[in-house]
Order: structure tokens, then sequence, then C-alpha cells
């Protein structure tokens, strides 16, 4: 199977937990607590793991919280490398209330890094060797340049590896700008790219083409909430609408997604089954509570009924 990198700058402890109400003022008694390793490269490398396939998960860790990350990471039996930062691992934390099966998601904020922290990320890639597909996805912590995964595409090249960018803002901007092998922006994030405040539906596949012209990237898979998704490249185009679940948390679904596309890529399946699977997983993932991410079995029966659309 083809080599697999994904790097994490930015990962958290996944904390979740239910309440039978969230009410102000009011001691209240939590159940279903789970602590999973999360941040967006890494939750891809646990979904490649759950879907049995196999990469290297390459993150920063510091602190106690850092311990803690690696010790799950390694429960999982998942090929990591913690690279050491000084800062403490951050966390997040995600609460479900019962009475309404609302999810509240908090999102805490990374640790400063300095220069040789986040340079040793890109040290450790440009080492690397027989690498197909480099998967930067998540956020930046403060202290990253915000063109460190532009940098990152110019290492992805010269060493022929296919890199693939989830993330937003500005470092999904410098990404594109140096061209990069797949992006998958939801809209808001592509009609930015785009220069418009708001796309219809006939523009997306404009929007994107011209992305995919101008170099920014080959392939691009559009998040499109409810109505699913849509790859496009220079000359092809399809729509995957997910299928029908009951939701219990949307934690983890678009690295499910990811996770399962570059999969299915390293697999040299053709692009329309790629987003298929992708779909499926990320699908799979809003089936289950807290950050568990996609089943390898519910990711392959969606698929299955994917494939008859």
């Amino acid at each position: 199977m083809k080599k697999i990198i994904t790097l994490t700058l930015n990962p958290a402890l996944d904390k979740s937990i239910s309440i039978p109400e969230l009410v102000p003022e009011k001691k209240l008694r939590c159940t279903d607590t789970k602590v999973e390793p999360g941040g967006g490269g890494v939750n891809v490398s646990r979904a490649i793991h759950k879907l049995g396939g196999s990469s290297e998960a390459v993150y920063l860790s510091g602190g106690y919280t850092g311990k803690q990350f690696e010790s799950l990471i390694a429960a999982e039996h998942i090929v990591s490398v913690a690279l050491p930062m000084h800062g403490d691992t951050r966390e997040n934390f995600v609460v479900v209330d019962a009475s309404s099966n609302l999810q509240y998601r908090f999102g805490m904020q990374g640790p400063d890094l300095y220069e040789p922290e986040w340079e040793q990320a890109l040290t450790y890639m440009k080492d690397q060797s027989n690498v197909a597909y480099i998967v930067a996805s998540g956020s930046l912590p403060p202290g990253v340049p915000v063109d460190i995964f532009g940098r990152m595409a110019v290492i992805a090249k010269q060493k022929n590896a296919k890199l693939i960018v989830d993330t937003s803002g500005e470092a999904l901007q410098h990404a594109v700008k140096e061209g990069v092998f797949l992006i998958k922006p939801n809209l808001g994030e592509l009609s930015n790219l785009y220069g418009k405040e708001k796309l219809v539906n006939e523009e997306i596949v404009t929007a994107a083409r011209s992305i995919i012209a101008a170099g920014g990237c080959e392939v691009m898979v559009v998040s499109m909430g409810a109505e699913g998704a849509m790859l496009v490249t220079i000359d092809k185009q399809f729509l995957v609408k997910p299928p029908n679940v009951t939701v219990h948390s949307t934690v983890g679904a678009g690295d499910s997604m990811v996770g399962a596309m570059v999969l299915a890529l390293s697999q040299n399946r053709d692009l329309h089954d790629v987003l298929r699977y992708g779909v499926a997983a990320g699908t799979a993932a809003t089936m289950n509570s807290g950050t568990e991410l996609c089943k390898k079995e519910d990711t392959e029966r969606l698929f299955e009924e994917l494939k008859q659309q």
C-alpha cells in the first residue's frame, strides 16, 4: 500500500460528555465521558486505521496533556511520531444536551509555537522517502506562519508526493497559491478563494475549475452540507448526496471523509468511488457519539448504498 503521512500542527485531547439538560447556575451531572486524541490530521489517521488502512500520524505534543494524547494514540495502534513542543497539548470539549439532543462544541486555542518547533515538522517531511500522500489538516496554532502549508506543498513536489490540504482562511489561500493535489473547502471557503461573497449552484463548478486551471489544485472536493459533496477536476464532476441516517454527532465527520478519500486514492479507486467512499465515511461518523469517527462496517454498507444512486 502507498505510504500516507498526516500532519497535525494543532492536535487536541477531545473530551465529550452528556448532560440531562444545559441549565445555568446549576451543578450538572455528566455521563458518557470520553477522552480521545483529535485534531485534523490525527483524526484522518484514526479514520484510515478504522477503515483497515495504515498511515503515519505526525503531530506536535507537549505537557501532561501531550503525554495522555500520546498514550491514547498508542492504544489505538496508530503509527505516530510526536514532535516535542514547550506548551501543553490543547483540549477541546463537546457537551451533548440530552433534553434537546443539541451539541455544544468548545475549541480551545493551541499554545504559541516557537519557530524551531513548527520548523521541525517541515524538516521531518523533508527527511521522509517513498511517500505517496501527505495530508495536512486542521487549524494553525499561534506562532505558525500562515504560509506553512504552502511551504509543505513545495516539499511534497520535491518528493513527488501528493499533498491533500484540509484547512481554511489564509492557510488555505497560501496552499492554493503554491499548488497542491487536493483541497476540501466548504462553500464559504470556496467563495473566498473565488473572490465572491456567495456562490449559487451553477457557479460552484465554475469557481472550482477556475482555481484548478490556475494551478491551485488538481482535484477539489466541495463540502455542501446536507446536499452532500461535489468532486471537481478540470474535466470531470461528480455529486454524491449523503444517505439518511440518525445523526448523533458531527465531530470528526469531515476528517473521516478525508481519511476515507485518501485511503481510496491509495487503492487506485476511480474518482467517483473516492467521493462515494468519503461521503460514506463522513456519514458513518455522524452515526456515533462524541468523537468516535467512522466505523468500517457502517462505511462499507453506506458505500454500497451510494453506488446504487
